[in-house]
């Protein structure tokens, strides 16, 4: 009995213990996350079988085990589950291109470096077919294209500040001076070619693609061709 009364007295005198509506509260955002995370990682397979336009919410809801109701709960259109994806695409980019760098520590090791990660990136076959769809969806509706090109100008802006700080102590002459260009314009010249390739394999292999990515960066910050 003294075993019992210790517990029950013990969180009213050091107050440790969060209280009852604390852990349900925790328990209710686990359950949240999870349900969230289930529901962005179906909506990548649909999207990718389907494409953006044909995947029904009825469809990424039954994939990750839900309803609708429960769709509706966490996201509130399919362009809102694609935005969630895309933002959750560039922080997997912004952290792989980080672990990256930092295994290096002069700027020139981790320029070279970041060449081999960028000649290298360009595989997520199902995420540029996604991307591409989406693109084109919101050059038709006002509404998706503002929040898109909203996003796009945050994202490059993101890369753009990682370019500026890198190439800071080489003082390098760029052919582009605004960073978040250069960000841009080494994203879309690895979509497009990501895309030819998918389109005609046999003419433009992975190898190829690679080469062209690296000469392509190698024109931008002056570098000697490895």
């Amino acid at each position: 009995m003294r075993a019992v009364s210790i517990r029950r007295s013990h969180p009213k005198k050091n107050g440790t213990r969060p209280s009852a509506s604390i852990r349900s509260a925790l328990r209710q955002t686990e359950r949240t996350e999870a349900t969230r995370g289930k529901l962005l990682a179906a909506a990548k397979q649909i999207f990718a079988k389907d494409g953006f336009e044909a995947a029904r919410l009825e469809d990424i809801a039954a994939s990750a085990g839900y309803t609708r109701g429960a769709f509706y709960s966490n996201f509130e259109s399919k362009e809102d589950i694609f935005f969630a994806l895309l933002e959750e695409w560039v922080r997997e980019r912004i952290e792989s291109i980080t672990t990256t760098l930092n295994r290096h520590t002069g700027a020139l090791e981790q320029l070279a470096a970041l060449r081999k990660h960028y000649a290298e990136v360009a595989r997520d076959r199902r995420f540029v077919l996604i991307s591409m769809e989406f693109k084109l969806y919101a050059l038709r509706h006002p509404e998706a294209h503002a929040r898109l090109q909203s996003l796009h100008r945050r994202i490059r802006a993101s890369f753009g500040k990682l370019l500026s700080d890198l190439l800071r102590p080489l003082r390098l002459a760029l052919p582009i001076e605004n960073p978040a260009a250069i960000s841009a314009c080494l994203g879309s010249v690895a979509e497009g070619l990501l895309l030819e390739r998918l389109v005609d394999p046999k003419t433009l292999t992975e190898g190829d693609v690679r080469r062209v990515l690296g000469l392509f960066f190698d024109s931008i910050f002056r570098l000697e061709a490895s």
